[in-house]
């Protein structure tokens, strides 16, 4: 049982160390990046429940194609990335972080999907920036919001909570984390829910 939970273990801190440093703005463009001060750490109610069917959605991509949640159905988990906003420094971290950990999400048969309120033109020019990211990116700018506000995840100012839900490939939310807006969510939590779906 000890050996058992180590084997559990080790990957997940070994995870930590590495993550941990790749969050650090790119010289390339860190003096493009706003930086909004400190921010109500959570401003919002979720509207979905863990073990009930994630709202589907259909959002277009910086890659000029349609994504939606359902075309992963029966194939893939699925974690969903909300972030706040676009040319700010704790998103400008968070995602290119997520370079290093997608072996833990190919290994669980997981995608990534990045989620923001911008519009396709500024997070083409925000990722540009921030160099290669191997999930889709995906705008949720019109109508204003509509899928963070299904979730429960659209600020009063018009922004996203930083959050992340994991769908298994049922489409029924497993895991659901609104972090403090002012801070990156630990990867820890979410890479031990992954685990747990491994096989299903």
């Amino acid at each position: 049982m000890f050996k058992n939970n180590m084997q559990r273990i080790i990957p997940v801190i070994a995870l930590l160390l590495i993550y941990a440093p790749a969050f650090a703005l790119s010289d390339a463009y860190k003096d493009n990046i706003y930086n909004p001060g400190a921010l109500k750490p959570v401003d919002s109610v979720l509207k979905v429940r863990v073990g009930e069917p994630a709202p589907d959605f259909t959002l277009p991509s910086v890659s000029g194609e349609k994504i939606s949640l359902s075309q992963f159905k029966g194939k893939k988990n699925v974690v969903l990335s909300f972030v706040p906003a676009a040319w700010t420094p704790v998103c400008s971290d968070q995602w290119p972080g997520y370079n290093l950990a997608k072996s833990f999400f190919d290994e669980n048969e997981t995608i990534m999907l990045g989620i923001t309120v911008d519009n396709v033109p500024t997070l083409f020019a925000w990722t540009n920036q921030m160099g290669k990211l191997w999930f889709p990116v995906l705008s949720d700018f019109w109508p204003h919001g509509a899928v963070a506000g299904l979730y429960g995840v659209l600020r009063t100012e018009g922004v996203t909570e930083r959050a992340l839900f994991l769908i298994d490939k049922e489409g029924i939310l497993r895991y659901a984390h609104v972090a403090d807006i002012n801070k990156r969510p630990e990867l820890g939590a979410l890479v031990a829910e992954m685990k747990k779906l491994k096989g299903r």
